[in-house]
Order: C-alpha cells, then sequence, then structure tokens
C-alpha cells in the first residue's frame, strides 16, 4: 500500500550507451503495466514532469486519495529544456498524450508522429527532415503515458462490453480522430510498450523500438541499430506512404540510401553531453 514515485534514471535502452547491456532497459513499463497500483510516465520534458508529479501529489495524498504510486522514466541523457507550451493541453498529457509540435505546412502527405520520452527529440528532428527534405506533414504528438492510455482502452472496451446500448470512445481514438495519415510510434523502449495501444488507433499504425540486444558503442550508433533515430523514422513514415499509396518506392529507396540507413557507423555519434 506504499505510495510515492519511482524514479527510472537510467530508462530507456540507448541512453547509457557505454555502459553495457547490464543498463539497457527497453522493458520496464511493460513490467509496471502488470501491476494495477502502478501509474507510469514517459514524460520528455520538463513542463510534463512538473504536471505529472503535481497531479501524482493530489491523486496519493490529496482528498479522496488513491492507493497508487508513480513510476516515471527520465533517463540519463541531458536534453535542453524548453519552455512550456502556451495553452498546454494538460488535460492531455495527465491523460498519456497530447499534440506537441503540428506540422508548419499542410503538404498532401501527412503522418502522425506519437513520441515519448528522450525519442522526442528524434521525432522532432524527423519531423523538420520530412517537411524540408521529402515534403510530408508530420503532426509530432508526446505520448507522456502508453500504459495509461492502454488502460483507458481497456476500460472502455469493458465498458462496451457491459453496457452496448451507450459505447463509448478510447482516449486515443478521440485524439487522433480527424487526422491523416499514418501513425509512427516510437520510444527508447521495446515495440511492446506503443503496441499496447494499436487496438484503439484506427489509422495505420507501426512501431519502431529497441527490441533485442543492443551495443556498448555512441548513442547515435545504438539508435540507428534499433532503427528509432530520426532517419529511421522518416524511413518508416515513407514506407507507410508507400503501402498506402501515397509516395513512389522508388522515394523510400532514395531516403535509405541518402542516410546509409543500414550503417551504424553513418549516424551522428552524438556525444556525452546529450545532443546524440
Amino acid at each position: 500500500m506504499v505510495r510515492g514515485f519511482v524514479l527510472g534514471a537510467t530508462a530507456g535502452r540507448t541512453t547509457l550507451n557505454g555502459e553495457g547491456l547490464q543498463h539497457e532497459d527497453g522493458h520496464s513499463h511493460l513490467l509496471a503495466a502488470t501491476n494495477p497500483a502502478v501509474v507510469s510516465y514517459d514524460p520528455a520534458f520538463a513542463h510534463e514532469l512538473g504536471h505529472i508529479v503535481k497531479d501524482g501529489l493530489r491523486r496519493m495524498y490529496g482528498a479522496n486519495s488513491e492507493n497508487v504510486y508513480y513510476y516515471l522514466t527520465i533517463y540519463n541523457e541531458p536534453i535542453i529544456q524548453p519552455a512550456e507550451p502556451e495553452n498546454l493541453d494538460v488535460d492531455g498529457l495527465l491523460k498519456g498524450i497530447y499534440l506537441y509540435s503540428p506540422a508548419a505546412r499542410n503538404n498532401k502527405r501527412s503522418a502522425q508522429i506519437l513520441a515519448s520520452g528522450i525519442s522526442m527529440q528524434w521525432a522532432l528532428a524527423a519531423q523538420q527532415k520530412l517537411q524540408d527534405e521529402w515534403d510530408i506533414s508530420a503532426n509530432v504528438w508526446s505520448v507522456t503515458s502508453w500504459n495509461e492510455l492502454r488502460r483507458d482502452g481497456l476500460a472502455v472496451d469493458r465498458h462496451n462490453l457491459l453496457n452496448p446500448e451507450d459505447r463509448k470512445s478510447a482516449y486515443i481514438t478521440k485524439k487522433l480522430e480527424g487526422t491523416s495519415g499514418p501513425v509512427i510510434a516510437v520510444s527508447d523502449f521495446m515495440r511492446a510498450v506503443q503496441d499496447q495501444i494499436q487496438p484503439w488507433v484506427k489509422q495505420p499504425f507501426y512501431s519502431l523500438g529497441t527490441d533485442g540486444f543492443g551495443l556498448s558503442d555512441t548513442r547515435g550508433a545504438l539508435r540507428r541499430h534499433f532503427n528509432v533515430d530520426a532517419e529511421s523514422i522518416v524511413v518508416a513514415t515513407i514506407a507507410q506512404l508507400v503501402e498506402q499509396g501515397e509516395v513512389k518506392a522508388k522515394v523510400l529507396r532514395e531516403a535509405m540510401d541518402k542516410y546509409k540507413i543500414h550503417d551504424v557507423s553513418a549516424a551522428d555519434a552524438g556525444n556525452t553531453e546529450g545532443s546524440g
């Protein structure tokens, strides 16, 4: 019945690049999902963390307190923190997803990139590359909690099963309603973490994650190895648009060749200060 915050300060499978496999966590959110008392988040920014901790204190120690505790993954990579966006969707942030970076322009071809934690940095870089190099619009959504979105989806499914005359929609379904293009879901965890929400995503869905054993190498090389870096997100987005007939197959080959997507040594190595 303990309450409080458990902080995953060495979270993710690529942020402790030089430490070897023993510290490469790609599955802790799956373990957290097995315990109904664990409220787990994978925030990308300090402003998200602040709202989550404030709400956690309310839920655990405020009026009508709950018997829950929080698991927060906060990584091992220094990132310059942006200011909190104006008109921040705090409700979405706490429920698991909000639109962080809308596409700069509305191109004919579009996609939705869902990212959590440290992977937000790769998603934002991919958004820029898609726009500048391939004329593809992409919205970037911050998924603060894949687990909470799945928990909501399961609760909605149970409600609909027991109340067929009063059907509801999952929160993730409502948030993505009206968007166009495929959904690319990425994190520094196994794809199974992101795949938790797939039943409630109506758009074509593809996940990128850190499955398998990693390497003792640079952060950049590790992310290329797992195909979760910005260039891999671009390639995955184009591949999904090819499947939908929106992009010609030769464009996908051009992108793969341009980024040398099979070569881990071609990735930006980054550095220990966190710019990888």
